[in-house]
């Protein structure tokens, strides 16, 4: 079975300097070079030629997927295979190309002269070149060996190109303190670790509602209702007011009768009275169900029956809401949080773009609020359903640069690092923390923190000065003894042209590219 190739799919324009860099990657394989469905790449018959001589220096086998006419020309005259598909290439047979760049006898123009042609006249011209011919042409000779070994040699020193990647060391370098901010500072204290900050007031006003808690009761109102004595004897019954009658089931509820009234002689006569509820069964639960009221307190009980044919109403607990002192003082904190925040709207206006107004330090002071400026709607015990609070109060707050804090961070971190190690600005990151503690005189402490990546440096052109002439193996050992690189990484040496053993001898020719992480 044979081995499976190695795809290469090519970039529309891609050029052959990056194909044969793509190639000294691999050796002894199988490739398979692909055309981009849109644009084409490698047109020129040269580019093929040096193309397939990096395979044959690398041992591999070479074979196109292409649609491009030009390109199937040039290959077909190199002998190299190509295919429409990636399937037919893996199914038809791989040519082993040539590397042929000029033309052969066989390809020359059917009208060019036969040497035996050109024989006699060539005869004619020896003999009638003079002596001194010969030396001059000897002499053009030896200057045409002299200029061409001139420029040999010039092209071994000027051509020859190279470029170095190096890994330079980094590391992560991160900072925590604390930093106090105060409006008595005109100007940051780097070594001291305090910035400045200002002072900011704001009279605001504004009102709140909530619903009260409390609960006052009035006297409540007592049921009233009619009730029918029945005479239980042969005889008048008087039934003086004030009689009391209850009910007998459960807590018995009693009522008086409001009037004085006499039940007629005779076993079943009738007589109506209107009572109403007595103290201790006085609100809602004297309002009772026809029926219930049944019983005779005192010594008419044997003489005379009772019954309500009607429900009792009129029976009334009275309970409104009513202000407390938690109701205040909950509705003062409400407010003042609403002042606190209109406050904060207000001093917006007041700071620069560089300024933020720390919001822990938003408060109202104890001479922000006055006792005139504070009004409530109703006083502790009043019946009312909802409490009002209008209120005034000046509040105050700081306001600070976080540009400060920032260059106090980064001087820190600037301060830790190593003497040989370079600060990359560019990857500071600065994060302020909460703060910590407000101060009496109106000064506050924060946390602050940062991290950075430090670099070690690298001086290309220098560099490059000691690289010229190296081998690329000596080259990596100087580098990994001049420079700090990062642990495990070699630096990546590419010489143009590829065949040279050794950098270039000019400097100028060798580009150093030190290369941090992202």
């Amino acid at each position: 079975m044979s081995q499976r190739p190695e795809y290469l799919q090519l970039a529309p324009g891609e050029d052959v300097n990056s194909v044969r860099d793509r190639l000294s990657f691999i050796r002894g394989r199988r490739i398979l070079l692909i055309w981009p469905e849109d644009g084409t790449a490698l047109t020129r018959r040269l580019d093929l030629v040096l193309v397939q001589r990096e395979a044959r220096r690398r041992a591999l086998q070479l074979a196109l997927v292409t649609h491009d006419e030009q390109v199937m020309l040039n290959a077909a005259d190199l002998g190299i295979s190509t295919f429409e598909t990636i399937g037919a290439s893996e199914r038809g047979r791989w040519k082993r190309g040539r590397t042929r760049m000029f033309t052969g006898r066989d390809q020359r123009p059917e009208d060019s002269p036969e040497p035996e042609d050109l024989m006699p006249v060539a005869s004619r011209v020896k003999n009638r070149r003079p002596s001194s011919a010969l030396r001059l042409w000897l002499l053009r000779l030896l200057v045409l060996l002299f200029v061409g070994g001139a420029s040999a040699v010039t092209a071994y020193v000027v051509m020859p190109s190279a470029t170095v990647e190096i890994q330079l060391f980094q590391e992560l370098l991160q900072t925590e303190l604390t930093i106090t901010a105060s409006p008595a500072l005109t100007d940051v204290d780097i070594d001291g670790r305090a910035i400045p900050a200002t002072l900011l007031r704001a009279t605001v006003q504004t009102s709140g509602t909530l619903n009260t808690s409390g609960v006052q009761s009035l006297n409540d109102l007592p049921a009233i209702g009619v009730v029918i004595f029945t005479n239980q004897t042969a005889q008048p019954v008087d039934i003086p007011a004030g009689t009391t009658v209850s009910t007998s089931s459960g807590t018995p509820i009693l009522f008086k009768t409001v009037a004085p009234a006499t039940v007629p002689a005779g076993s079943g006569e009738r007589a109506e009275v209107a009572v109403e509820a007595l103290t201790g069964s006085t609100g809602s639960r004297g309002n009772v169900a026809a029926g219930l009221i049944n019983t005779i307190i005192g010594p008419l009980e044997n003489q005379v029956t009772v019954v309500n044919v009607a429900p009792t109403t009129g029976g009334e607990t009275r309970q409104f809401a009513a202000v407390t002192a938690d109701d205040q003082e909950r509705l003062l904190a409400i407010v003042r949080g609403q002042l606190q925040a209109l406050a904060y709207t207000e001093m917006l206006s007041q700071v620069s773009d560089n300024q933020l107004i720390v919001i822990e330090t938003i408060r109202i002071p104890p001479d922000g609020e006055r006792r005139d400026w504070t009004t409530f709607s109703h006083n502790i015990g009043e019946i009312t359903d909802t409490l009002t609070l209008e209120m005034r109060a000046e509040v105050t707050a700081l306001a600070l640069d976080d540009l400060f804090a920032r260059q106090i961070v980064f001087a820190e971190l600037s301060a830790q690092k190593p003497a040989d190690l370079l600060l990359l600005p560019e990857t500071f990151q600065y994060t302020r923390g909460f703060v910590t503690g407000i101060e009496a005189g109106g000064s506050i402490t924060f946390n602050a923190g940062g991290q950075a990546m430090v670099s070690a440096s690298a001086d290309p052109a220098r560099l490059a000065e000691g690289l010229a002439g190296r081998t690329p193996a000596a080259a990596r050992d100087w580098l990994s003894q001049t420079v700090r690189l990062a642990p495990g990484i070699a630096p990546v040496i590419r010489v143009e042209p590829d065949w040279l053993m050794t950098l270039p001898l000019l400097p100028l020719r060798i580009q150093v590219r030190p290369v941090t992480l992202p």
